[in-house]
């Protein structure tokens, strides 16, 4: 948790935050309004977090158009809280998920799991991701 919370990482999580913008959460907070609250709060925050007493809050429910016709529902976090996701997976991703080049798309279709990496490498996954009997295969179909 000290290398989430560290400086580097929160400031390239901060970044993106800013970079990425998005609507804001139950609270409103908008990102331009994220800087002043963070020197005010983020002794508080940081402290709950590295104490395992951090609770995120509720999510904003909006719903947007599908493409086919149709409404579906949408959750916005607020922006502390999509600074601290980003945060956090700024430091997981490479650990649980080293082999995931930039260059990767992944895609979900019923049971068959597909991750592409151009420009040659394709793998998929056949069953329940969180099943021990899940498969990856890899081909060299470009």
């Amino acid at each position: 948790m000290e290398k989430i919370v560290g400086r580097a990482n929160m400031m390239a999580a901060y970044q993106r935050v800013m970079a990425n913008k998005g609507a804001a959460g139950m609270d409103r907070m908008t990102v331009e309004q994220l800087q002043p609250y963070l020197k005010e709060h983020w002794p508080r925050i940081r402290e709950e977090l590295l104490e395992g007493r951090y609770r995120p809050q509720p999510v904003r429910g909006v719903e947007i158009p599908k493409p086919g016709g149709g409404m579906r529902q949408l959750g916005i976090p607020t922006v502390v809280d999509r600074l601290i996701q980003q945060a956090v997976h700024q430091v997981l991703m490479p650990l649980f998920d080293p082999g995931f080049s930039k260059a990767c798309t992944a895609s979900v279709r019923g049971a068959v799991r597909t991750m592409r990496c151009w420009p040659r490498e394709r793998m998929w996954l056949r069953g329940d991701a969180s099943s021990s009997t899940s498969i990856w295969r890899s081909s060299s179909t470009g």
